[in-house]
This record gives structure tokens, sequence and C-alpha cells, in this order.
């Protein structure tokens, strides 16, 4: 029964080394542990502060690139649109010019033919007239071959002829 029991000189050496072993702990070593847990304690609540700021930095900054994001997209809709805007006032102008220069263009082909009909209806004029006077002249010198025809028609144009 005494390997169940423990003997009282032993409780008592065992009690004083305990005691000892206590004291040195508490004079040179829970201190220092304590200090050591509360060092450890605050930097790990300083990590998690941190890690906190980190986490709504980057909330602010996921937000902030959204917010960026979102007026790229209103910017290149914009640009977007002015250039379309821009491509249709440069159709619509080139348009404009273009029929205003075909109708130019047509203008001038109507006056130009319309100066070379009135050149062709004054030479075949002409040419009718010059026509006329060698068929007249023909027939002139054809009826006024005999010196008494040319007599007769003097006469003629003389009685036609009022005098003043």
């Amino acid at each position: 029964m005494e390997l169940v029991t423990p003997g009282l000189g032993l409780v008592f050496w065992m009690l004083l080394s305990f005691s000892i072993l206590l004291f040195i702990l508490k004079k040179f070593a829970w201190k220092p542990i304590l200090q050591m847990l509360k060092e450890r304690e605050t930097s790990i609540e300083k990590a998690l502060q941190s890690a906190e700021r980190a986490k709504e930095e980057m909330m602010r900054l996921q937000a902030d690139n959204e917010k960026i994001i979102q007026e790229a997209k209103l910017e290149r809709d914009k640009l977007i649109r002015e250039a379309r805007e821009i491509k249709e006032k440069i159709v619509s102008d080139a348009k404009t010019e273009a029929q205003a220069e075909a109708q130019k263009l047509l203008e001038n082909a109507r006056h130009t033919i319309q100066q070379e009909k009135h050149a062709a209806i004054n030479e075949i004029k002409n040419q009718v007239a010059e026509i006329s006077v060698q068929i007249a002249e023909k027939i002139l010198r054809k009826e006024l071959a005999a010196e008494n025809k040319q007599k007769e028609f003097m006469n003629d144009l003389l009685k036609d002829v009022k005098l003043n």
C-alpha cells in the first residue's frame, strides 16, 4: 500500500520544490511570459485591425474601380455617339454637295445644249437663206437670160416703186 499512498517526507519535499519552482517562475519567467502573451495579443489585434482596414480599402478601391469603369463606358458611348453624328453629318454634307454639283453640271449641260441648238438653227437658217438666194439667182438668170425679159422685169419693178 505504500506504493499507493505517498510518504509524508516525499509530500514535504515535493511541496517545497514546487514552491521554489513556483517562486523562481514567478520572479523571473511569469512577467516575461505574460508580457510576451500581451504583446502577442496586441500584435494579433493590430494584424486583425490592419486586415480589416485593408479589406475596407480594397472594397473602397473596388467601388472606385467600378465607378471609373462606369465613367469610361459612358465616355466611350459618348465618343461613339459623337463619331456617328459626325459621320452622318459628313455623309449628308457630301450628298448635298454631290447633288449641288450634279445639278450644276446638268444646268451647264442644258445651257450648252441650248446654245448649240441656237447655233445650229442659225447656221441652218443661214444655209437655207444662202441656198434660197442661189436658187433665186439661178431662176432669175434663167428667166432673164433674154434681153427683152430683163426689160419687162425692170418695168414691172418700176411700176411697183412709188415716187415721192
